[in-house]
């Protein structure tokens, strides 16, 4: 029987089938002016992926694994999952917690790096699922972010080797890009780079590259760089003959994954004569479950925690971590000298993109 404060298990969500598949789309690009046609390719995807995404069924795994490792601590509690764009939906987990009779509940979302892109659409679709439900409805509080956490970075490691790339292959981590405009008021970028530093560390390597795929909207809008391709070509022409990519950004293996890398950046690794060697996003990892029971039972973030949308540094665990825009300048264009933003913490540390990111 649960005893603790129940868990809402936030994910994104995607199709089970391919009747589900514009639907979704349309949800999830809703009021950002993408052209149809565009919708329509990347719904191509989907098809040539078997017409579904694998995302619902990670996320339900991955919750009953965290249940029964609270269960086997001894703490047993229920973990309902809610999605922003597939049912069920944000506000059917909620209606599910109020019928638990729970006042309050604990969200675990399973973006790991902040932004208003990623984080604060979650915390706003809770807002809206509380506000449809009326005075009554239970309280949600947030755990504290997890980027940094070290079974987090001891899952990506491991699932990094398990690829089993050679010793001399270049290190590649990848992420979904975001607009700049949105990466400078965040900490998203600077979260990212910590995970990767993190995870080399981890791996005993000094040298690696942060890039990034997925990149959608507006085409005239700035968005993080480099591309994950441009990468692998650059890679390519420096003489590198095997690639290990390690996407970071995803915590399960769905489209974005399966086919942006696995298709599209395979493609382009091997026409620039590079093998690519793809690491497993952590999904059922034990150490990743491990974390997410570990944050959990920590509770909500407390007064040393940033917000999602902050322009200012907060010291986490001895470690000092700044907002892209806490130095009015934002890390998106990292290897141009016309870059229109770059980051002042990157370059108070010395440090450049080419080199470490």
């Amino acid at each position: 029987m649960a005893t603790g404060l129940p868990i809402l298990f936030l994910s994104f969500g995607g199709p089970e089938g391919p009747e589900e598949i514009m639907p979704f789309l349309e949800s999830v690009t809703r009021g950002r002016g993408i052209p149809r046609e565009r919708l329509l390719g990347v719904a191509e995807h989907y098809r040539q992926m078997g017409g579904k995404s694998p995302i619902n069924e990670i996320t339900r795994q991955q919750a009953r694994l965290l249940s029964e490792e609270l269960a086997r601590r001894g703490d047993p509690r229920a973990v309902v999952v809610g999605q922003r764009h597939a049912a069920p939906f944000t506000i059917d987990a909620m209606r599910e917690i109020d019928k638990l009779g729970a006042r309050e509940a604990i969200a675990l979302c399973t973006a790991p790096y902040r932004s208003e892109a990623s984080v604060a659409r979650y915390s706003a679709a809770v807002e809206e699922a509380r506000a449809l439900m009326g005075g009554g409805a239970p309280r949600v509080r947030f755990v504290g972010s997890w980027f940094d956490h070290p079974r987090f970075i001891s899952a990506l490691a491991s699932r990094a080797r398990q690829a089993q790339a050679p010793r001399d292959a270049a290190l590649l981590f990848t992420a979904h890009s975001i607009p700049c405009a949105l990466a400078k008021r965040s900490v998203y970028v600077e979260e990212l780079r910590e995970t990767c530093a993190l995870v080399a560390r981890e791996l005993g390597r000094e040298r690696w590259t942060l890039a990034y795929t997925s990149r959608s909207g507006d085409p005239r809008d700035a968005w993080l760089e480099p591309d994950a391709k441009s990468v692998l070509a650059e890679l390519a022409a420096a003489g590198a003959r095997d690639a290990l990519v390690v996407p970071v950004g995803f915590v399960a293996d769905h489209v974005e994954v399966l086919y942006d890398l696995d298709v599209d950046a395979r493609a382009a690794a091997q026409a620039a004569g590079l093998r690519l060697h793809r690491a497993a996003t952590v999904g059922d990892h034990p150490d990743f479950i491990g974390m997410l029971a570990d944050v959990v039972q920590a509770g909500p973030r407390g007064g040393d925690a940033w917000a999602v949308a902050s322009d200012r540094c907060a010291t986490r665990a001895g470690r000092t971590l700044c907002a892209v825009g806490a130095g009015g300048a934002c890390l998106c264009f990292p290897g141009r000298e016309d870059a229109p933003c770059r980051s002042a913490a990157v370059a108070q540390r010395g440090g450049r993109d080419a080199k470490k990111a």
